[in-house]
């Protein structure tokens, strides 16, 4: 079983491919991607990124980060691909799954709760902490990059927030009902 799974969602700001397909991280290229900044990680950190990112695209269903794909403009259709990406990410067991993905994205597929820990992006506004969407895309690449930066993955939703706790502040929220577990990542306002 491989310790973690990263999915990320696609981005609207997407790079021309004049000369045919290119990797996935070379076209995507939105405010999460400009974050996770690929062109400067180390070799090891694109391997592990190769290994334990998956995009959900609107158009190519679940993507590594190597697979090659053309510039497209597409809004995601939840129903014609959720069974796409079910299939696709049928095989893939891990211990930890951690979803940057907006919620449009995780329409698409429902990670197991009890594995699975979403980040969000919050702040404190007179001493009340709210969750905010402006900074999530830029915070979620953040946290996305710092994980492939390490060479140890999180086994658990604990085990996660002590790691990015050494980067970010940040707090674990327990699942509810049948939600995932939360990490909140407190941005500065």
């Amino acid at each position: 079983m491989a310790p973690m799974l990263i999915l990320l969602p696609p981005s609207e700001g997407k790079n021309q491919t004049p000369k045919g397909p290119q990797p996935a991280m070379a076209v995507y290229s939105g405010v999460l991607y400009k974050a996770l900044d690929y062109p400067t990680l180390s070799a090891s950190a694109k391997v592990r990124c190769e290994k334990s990112v998956v995009i959900i695209s609107a158009k190519y269903g679940a993507l590594s980060p190597s697979d090659r794909i053309e510039f497209y403009k597409e809004k995601i259709n939840s129903v014609a691909m959720r069974p796409i990406v079910e299939k696709k990410l049928a095989g893939y067991t891990h211990d930890l799954i951690i979803d940057c993905r907006s919620s449009t994205y995780q329409a698409v597929w429902s990670a197991p709760a009890e594995v699975t820990v979403a980040i969000r992006a919050s702040t404190v506004v007179d001493g009340e902490r709210k969750v905010i969407t402006h900074m999530s895309k830029k915070t979620r690449g953040d946290v996305a990059k710092f994980l492939v930066m390490q060479s140890k993955s999180p086994k658990t939703a604990q085990e996660l927030q002590k790691l990015v706790a050494k980067e970010f502040k940040c707090e674990l929220v327990k699942p509810e009902g049948k939600k995932s577990w939360f990490l909140d990542v407190i941005v500065k306002n």
